[in-house]
């Protein structure tokens, strides 16, 4: 097992002005134009109930600030947390909250909207926060915040087209001692990643006040559908380390890895109202 750690400052990568002027949860990807794109939660007013659209924005290197597009999945309905993947020259945009939504692009700009199908899924199993892993040729996983036992958990998914959708398990819960239970449930923005045989799941662990609004832990673990039961200083699940980081993404570009950060105007953040990138090393 090795510890993620961020080994550098942070820097503004993406600051919206024209359709926002924050980015909360986001997600980072490269296109097939060789540019990379980012969307993310954004609005004017800093409320969730606002947050209705995600903004565009793209850039030639992780080293360069991004430019501004435009807006993207402006439906006039909730939007939250995207996660894109690419399968077969087409990208695939996994949102919330619940029910879950997905929108379909070939270029990135244009997206239209299709369904997607949740076999199973557990009452509030899946009502924001998505994160499509590829574990093999025509196998992934998606990994959901939801509820459980009326307190937060993240749930697990598997499909073979990103379009029918099993239920599987509940790979993380919060036990009776979880030092956090607000309604919504603590959990927030899972990211997976696979080094070396095992699995280390990211996730914010917040009740949203300035205190823990950047605590994000890591748990690592050989199965990617197991993490435990977090209880604090109690549980099975402890985390190997806490990062300084809200919603972060973990990206990798010609070997380097890095990683990002997010967040509120009214929330501490390196640089407020940007996604901010550093650089990530495991130890």
């Amino acid at each position: 097992m090795k510890i993620p750690r961020i080994t550098s400052e942070w820097k503004v990568l993406f600051k919206p002005e024209k359709n926002g002027n924050y980015v909360n949860d986001h997600c980072i990807v490269k296109g097939s134009d060789g540019r990379w794109h980012l969307y993310g939660i954004t609005s004017f007013e800093g409320k969730p109930q606002f947050e209705r659209y995600f903004v565009h924005g793209t850039g030639e290197s992780l080293e360069c600030q991004f430019t501004e597009v435009g807006r993207s999945i402006d439906r006039g309905t909730l939007a939250w947390a995207p996660c894109v993947i690419e399968k077969d020259d087409n990208y695939y945009m996994f949102f919330g909250p619940s029910p879950t939504q997905l929108a379909v692009s070939f270029d990135m700009y244009e997206w239209f909207g299709t369904n997607v199908s949740l076999k199973d899924e557990p009452l509030m199993g899946a009502h924001r926060d998505h994160f499509i892993l590829k574990i093999a040729d025509d196998e992934y996983l998606m990994y959901v915040v939801g509820i459980h036992k009326k307190r937060g958990a993240v749930s697990c998914f598997s499909s073979s087209d990103l379009l029918n959708w099993q239920f599987e398990k509940f790979v993380l819960t919060s036990g009776e001692n979880a030092p956090l239970k607000p309604a919504w449930g603590a959990f927030e923005s899972p990211f997976v990643v696979k080094k070396d045989g095992l699995y280390y799941l990211f996730i914010t662990y917040t009740d949203c006040s300035r205190d823990t609004y950047n605590d994000t832990f890591v748990f690592c673990s050989d199965d990617p559908m197991n993490f435990g039961e977090y209880n604090g200083e109690c549980g099975d699940a402890k985390p190997i380390t806490v990062l300084r980081a809200h919603a972060p993404e973990v990206i990798e570009d010609n070997g380097q890895l890095y990683i990002t950060t997010c967040g509120w105007n009214s929330r501490p953040t390196p640089n407020q109202g940007a996604v901010s990138i550093a650089r990530l090393e495991w130890e």
